[in-house]
């Protein structure tokens, strides 16, 4: 799921078939895209307006004109699956899983560039300051960074699995979560090094960063937990979440953080200030999470609902 606080569009991907949704976040009115087979990921450009789905079982990615709808179609990899954006390059980039690499999209022609990683690429993140990608090697238990310029790569080892990426564009630390081996490796952005890993809990498949506040939060698959770490001193705490969380966001201008618990259908959210949890009911098995900075409303797609569940949240300052 994917918003563009622009325009207040919000992007979500059906659990089968063919098509994108799109829901107007001023009425809730949903239309539908065609895309090609099996969108996996979905990203927006707010600059742009445009919308790129990654077409998971037909190797290609669907360029939607937020404006119009119309479509066009952009060849990838084998099994595109994660898609980032750097809105100040306009350049777009999907993992290709089974082909061990990443296609750039020039967003201004649609020309394409393949840039070879890892095994098993599975998830991006990316510094637009610094204009470094930043790709998670699933079968390879390492980080792959692309030079946003010149395409070139250096390659840091991380953990077993390596599962998601994010990074903290203030203090140039990228941090991976090592999905076989239950911690986290904290990547140096200006030097391409690992600086050490950081034991969390039990089988970490997601991680967010809040660059104000310099704290990172992993959720924790098997343990229905949440680590949270501090980046100045990577002292860590531990938030009890619902069962299987799956997917976290962040509103770092609220300080408040929000976790897809997979098999609670529910939603843990965190204030970052006192690290109190509460639960909000959502539908069935919420799978990602996005939050649209500008109304700081938050959509959660479910899975096996086929829905979006909007959550209002209070707002507080950080």
């Amino acid at each position: 799921i994917a918003v563009n606080p622009i325009t207040n569009s919000i992007y979500t991907l059906p659990t089968v078939g063919n098509s994108v949704a799109v829901i107007d976040g001023n009425i809730n009115s949903t239309s539908t895209v065609i895309a090609g087979m099996q969108p996996y990921d979905v990203a927006v450009n707010p600059v742009t307006n445009k919308i790129y789905a990654a077409n998971n079982f037909s190797n290609n990615v669907t360029v939607i004109d937020g404006a119009t709808n119309s479509t066009a179609t952009v060849l990838t990899g084998v099994k595109p699956n994660a898609i980032v954006v750097n809105p100040a390059t306009n350049k777009i980039y999907i993992a290709n899983y089974t082909s061990s690499s990443v296609t750039v999209i020039d967003g201004n022609n649609n020309s394409t560039v393949d840039v070879i990683v890892g095994a098993g690429p599975i998830a991006l993140a990316i510094n637009v300051a610094s204009n470094k990608v930043y790709v998670a090697n699933f079968e390879s238990a390492s980080v792959t960074i692309i030079d946003g310029v010149s395409n070139s790569t250096a390659t840091v080892a991380a953990g077993t699995n390596p599962i998601a990426v994010a990074v903290n564009a203030t203090t140039n630390k990228v941090y991976v979560a090592n999905n076989g081996s239950a911690n986290v490796t904290v990547v140096d952005g200006a030097t391409g090094s690992n600086t050490g890993t950081i034991t969390v809990g039990s089988t970490p498949n997601a991680v967010v960063v809040n660059q104000f506040t310099n704290k990172i939060y992993v959720a924790n698959y098997d343990s229905n937990s949440v680590t949270v770490i501090d980046g100045q001193t990577n002292a860590k705490s531990t938030i009890a979440a619902g069962f299987n969380p799956s997917s976290l966001a962040i509103n770092a201008a609220t300080n408040q953080i929000y976790v897809g618990n997979f098999l609670s259908n529910s939603v843990t959210v965190i204030d970052g200030k006192s690290n109190y949890a509460s639960a909000t009911t959502v539908g069935s098995s919420p799978l990602a999470i996005a939050v649209n900075l500008v109304t700081h409303r938050v959509y959660v797609a479910n899975q096996y609902g086929n829905s979006v569940t909007s959550i209002t949240p209070m707002i507080e300052t950080a």
